[in-house]
């Protein structure tokens, strides 16, 4: 129960959802930090890029982290997905491809919190990593509350089968520009929640400004995408972004 009134004091300290590759609106960010520490705007150097990154660099709950059976929940608990169907778009945004829901596609709670489902986005190879081991490639389904305050679910995927999901856009992808472009009615049940063990914590925005107190949901199912489908997402995005996940940060007695 302490986590729990944990994670609900952090929601309510939160009133508004920063930019970041996690939000919803990326400002100008993709082209002021980069993923390779040789082009001088690294992982490494992002708290001194921009005044507002400053938590990239001396944040005490960073993400993401190497997760452990210590936060994992063996039960669905409080999570409740409440998924539907609505009008969505697809657009590069340079460091990732991001498929935004224009209405109403629904919900999870937290605590008894419900969060909007607002966009998701990949990185390539997992940001997470399980018991040391990270994988192929991590989705993101970034969500917010009534008062703007952020939660994230993540999965994880290894190569293997073709994802369902990314098999629906693939012809979009393929054909994405830096523009918002119009891919109907998408179902975020279609992306596939089959397990009901999940890891919990509190950390961080995984890219800048590296905003804290955002409670974080990844499944225990690493699930499967095809080789083809990551080299898509790869060839979609701006050079040099191929690779687009943190470094694992280090746990500091918070997370």
């Amino acid at each position: 129960m302490k986590a729990r009134r944990a994670i609900f004091f952090v929601l309510a300290s939160l009133p508004f959802l920063f930019e970041s590759s996690e939000s919803q609106a990326p400002g100008n960010n993709e082209t002021e930090y980069r993923y390779d520490e040789a082009s001088g705007k690294g992982p490494s150097r992002w708290a001194e890029l921009n005044p507002l990154w400053r938590a990239c660099g001396v944040g005490r709950s960073q993400s993401p982290i190497n997760l452990q059976d210590s936060k994992l929940i063996p039960a669905p608990g409080d999570l409740h997905l409440a998924y539907q169907s609505a009008p969505a778009t697809v657009k590069s945004r340079g460091h990732d491809i991001m498929v935004s829901w224009t209405g109403d596609a629904g919900s999870i709670q937290v605590n008894g919190t419900k969060f909007m489902l607002k966009q998701c986005h990949w990185h390539m190879p997992t940001e997470h990593a399980i018991s040391g081991i990270r994988y192929d490639m991590e989705l993101h389904l970034v969500h917010s509350n009534s008062a703007g305050a952020p939660a994230v679910v993540g999965i994880l995927y290894k190569i293997g089968q073709a994802d369902p999901f990314l098999a629906k856009l693939l012809p979009d992808i393929k054909s994405v520009t830096k523009e918002e472009k119009k891919i109907g009615t998408m179902n975020p049940t279609d992306i596939g929640f089959s397990s009901s063990n999940y890891y919990r914590y509190v950390g961080s925005f995984t890219s800048p400004p590296c905003t804290e107190g955002v409670p974080w949901t990844v499944f225990q199912e690493i699930r499967t995408v095809s080789t083809e489908q990551v080299e898509a997402l790869k060839n979609a995005v701006d050079d040099g972004f191929k690779t687009n996940a943190r470094p694992i940060q280090g746990v500091n007695g918070t997370q």
